[in-house]
């Protein structure tokens, strides 16, 4: 019998799959699908996968389904599970309609650069939707924080402003999260924990318990779970996210996931610009008339040399 399901949870090789009839199966992946993980993550949270059922209870991962949508990370490996490669792809979520970036208005302040390395991870994983959520707006008292973010509102990305412990914008944030497949994602101490179980009571405990013990056993396992709604679709905390490894984005690929620099990039002299001293720079030129602000500039510049960095080793 065979039955198409949603792998809801992975832990040390194991998916929770659930499937059309109802049920939760406890499955693995058939040998041939085995020989394919060595380099990527064949299954991972949020796939769509066709199972067989065993007399035991249990099920087999018999096919999966072409993605969506992949938020990946870089990891480095060592043994056969690289398949001799320094790096792997892991697959930290598939599927998912919408990435909410979590930061905080202060304690901790919001750093630019790493919501512009969040952005660039969550762009080329192709999600439909991008929300960046401001949150301790109640410490934001003389409103420097959220002038700061309005430089990313100009670029489309919608910015909501909540207090887990004034419960401003709790409602707005549940109503984006109802019925979707929801990355959940920040730096430490902004406050996610708390705005989760504003949402529903005991998610953020929830979610929080499976980051933990994700990161406690990241050398030699890569769990992972989607937590789901009260109000319909699942949300996943996902810590892989915050060690920042890009993943696969080549040095003259980065332009691309900077949406206002790859506006620009076809005026560009030259078809192999690094945006850095060439004449004829149309994103250069953008930056000095002010389209481009100057801060997001500089994000794309330090980025670009680390990558260039990582590739040359």
């Amino acid at each position: 019998m065979s039955l198409d399901g949603l792998v809801v949870k992975e832990q040390s090789g194991f998916f929770w799959v659930e499937a059309s009839d109802g049920q939760t199966y406890i499955c693995r992946l058939r040998g041939r699908l085995l020989e394919e993980a060595q380099a990527s993550d064949i299954a991972a949270i949020g796939d769509h996968v066709t199972i067989s059922l065993n007399e035991d209870g249990t099920g087999t991962v018999e096919s999966v389904a072409e993605r969506a949508s992949v938020v990946s990370r870089a990891l480095r490996t060592a043994g056969n599970r690289g398949a001799g490669s320094p790096e792997r792809e892991h697959v930290i979520i598939a599927n998912a309609d919408q990435a909410l970036l979590v930061f905080a208005a202060a304690q901790p302040p919001p750093s630019l650069r790493m919501i512009d390395r969040f952005l660039v991870i969550v762009e080329k994983a192709g999600l439909e939707r991008i929300v960046l959520v401001l949150n301790k707006i109640d410490l934001d008292s003389d409103g420097e924080s959220r002038r700061r973010f309005e430089i990313y509102e100009k670029l489309g990305y919608p910015v909501l402003a909540t207090s887990a412990l004034e419960g401003i914008g709790i409602d707005d944030l549940r109503e984006r999260l109802r019925g979707k497949i929801s990355v959940f994602t920040g730096p430490s101490g902004v406050g996610k924990t708390s705005l989760l179980n504003r949402i529903q009571s005991g998610l953020g405990r929830a979610v929080k318990s499976v980051s933990r013990y994700s990161q406690e056993g990241m050398h030699t396992t890569r769990d992972s779970q989607m937590i789901k709604l009260d109000v319909g679709g699942y949300v996943a905390d996902t810590p892989g996210l915050r060690t920042l490894a890009i993943w696969d984005v080549e040095p003259e690929e980065l332009d691309a996931y900077f949406i206002e620099i790859a506006r620009q990039v076809p005026q560009c002299r030259f078809a192999d610009c690094t945006h850095r001293a060439e004449p004829g720079c149309a994103v250069r030129q953008a930056v000095d008339q002010g389209d481009i602000s100057r801060s997001r500039y500089k994000s794309y510049l330090a980025l670009r040399d680390e990558l260039e960095e990582a590739y040359a080793l």
